[in-house]
């Protein structure tokens, strides 16, 4: 099927033969040694930043690129081509997004053009020992002090912990209140006395990413570090931006599809057993067609979803239809592929098991697949 996504154009692949060409350069050669000190080298941040890949989708006054959400879709399939999953774009572009849209103006211009450059690292929050998917219930509160705030708790899982100059963190200013007393602050690391960054934690796969435990013991948040300069808009404001996320974990699982199917495709036609190559045996004939048709269909509901994006009507639904569906659909797609490998499937050297193991968080990362279907079955 010759096919082509219909958010694409010219420029928009001659941005994918950079994006591809630096990560082939950049990115592919380093991915073990990444996964063995669980961190990607700080300077890869700075040659991205170069190349305009970081914040594809801000305005270039911020200094960003002056691309659309579809630049920033290159970039993510093309990391999910390149079957990376240690460098922490995607959580950097998120809170660009957050201070682009929700952000005051000066926090646009005093934070933007370093995360676009790589001077800076970016993270995001949320989740608590004790609160994952259920935001209300976080314990971390940030405290007026003087002319600033004192931030209390502690955050797990955080992606790009390790190395992150700039955290968004998610606390209650205000804790009687519910969902009203959550604000987002905007932390900066260095020299922060009361911040600590716990161990780089063990994981089943993204082994290359840096995901941290957080702790905050009268951590100092500047007098603008309020996101939007406004408190208790912290809920609304995450509201307002996860479907981004979302629809990027549903961009990314679907580039992972497409790579489990053509690796599995190739090993298939390679591999011989009882005298035939496996593909010719009716079996793999029939997973893997359904594996192509499966493939196709996300493909064609994700680029829907992108040009909803780009047309600024995706809404919270869609996006956690997307999310759902579709990291369910890469774990099933990349599963099924392995088996067809027999017993090399289950060794690190080939690429399949690798996917494997880091496709299976994709399903609780961004909000557990069991809450995207609380919200859908809200909308009935």
């Amino acid at each position: 099927m010759n096919y082509t996504s219909p958010w694409t154009n010219p420029e928009i692949e001659g941005f994918r033969d950079a994006v591809r060409r630096f990560v082939e350069a950049e990115i592919v050669p380093h991915q073990e040694k990444w996964r063995k000190q669980q961190h990607v080298d700080r300077d890869l941040w700075r040659k991205a930043g170069q190349l305009g890949m970081l914040l594809a989708d801000i305005p270039e006054e911020y200094g960003g690129s002056g691309g659309s959400f579809a630049h920033e879709c290159v970039v993510f399939e093309e990391l999910a081509y390149a079957g990376d999953v240690s460098f922490g774009l995607h959580v950097h572009a998120i809170v660009a997004n957050y201070l682009l849209h929700q952000g005051t103006e000066e926090q646009k211009r005093k934070y933007l053009p370093k995360l676009a450059s790589g001077e800076m690292i970016a993270a995001i929050a949320m989740s608590e020992p004790g609160a994952g998917s259920d935001l209300k219930n976080i314990r971390t509160t940030a405290v007026r002090d003087g002319d600033g705030y004192l931030l209390n708790g502690s955050k797990i899982f955080i992606s790009n912990g390790y190395l992150a100059d700039l955290i968004l963190v998610v606390a209650k200013t205000e804790p009687e209140a519910g969902a009203k007393g959550i604000s987002l602050m905007l932390l900066e690391t260095g020299n922060c006395g009361g911040f600590r960054v716990g161990r780089i934690l063990e994981k089943i796969g993204q082994k290359g990413q840096d995901t941290c435990e957080l702790y905050f013991d009268n951590a100092r948040v500047a007098p603008d570090g309020v996101l939007g300069g406004v408190e208790g808009k912290g809920f609304a404001q995450l509201m307002n931006e996860l479907p981004y996320e979302r629809t990027i974990i549903g961009v990314s699982g679907v580039a992972s599809i497409e790579r489990a199917l053509r690796l599995t495709i190739e090993y298939t036609r390679e591999r011989k057993a009882f005298g035939q190559a496996l593909i010719d045996m009716q079996n793999t004939r029939f997973v893997l067609a359904e594996a192509k048709t499966e493939a196709t269909i996300a493909r064609t509901f994700i680029d829907r979803c992108v040009v909803d994006m780009l047309e600024g009507r995706m809404d919270t639904v869609l996006a956690s239809m997307a999310k759902y569906w579709i990291s369910d659909l890469q774990c099933k797609v990349i599963d099924n592929c392995l088996q067809l490998f027999g017993g090399y499937g289950y060794m690190l050297e080939y690429p399949i098991a690798q996917m494997y193991a880091d496709a299976r968080v994709q399903r609780i990362y961004g909000g557990a697949n069991e809450i995207m279907k609380e919200i859908i079955a809200r909308s009935l």
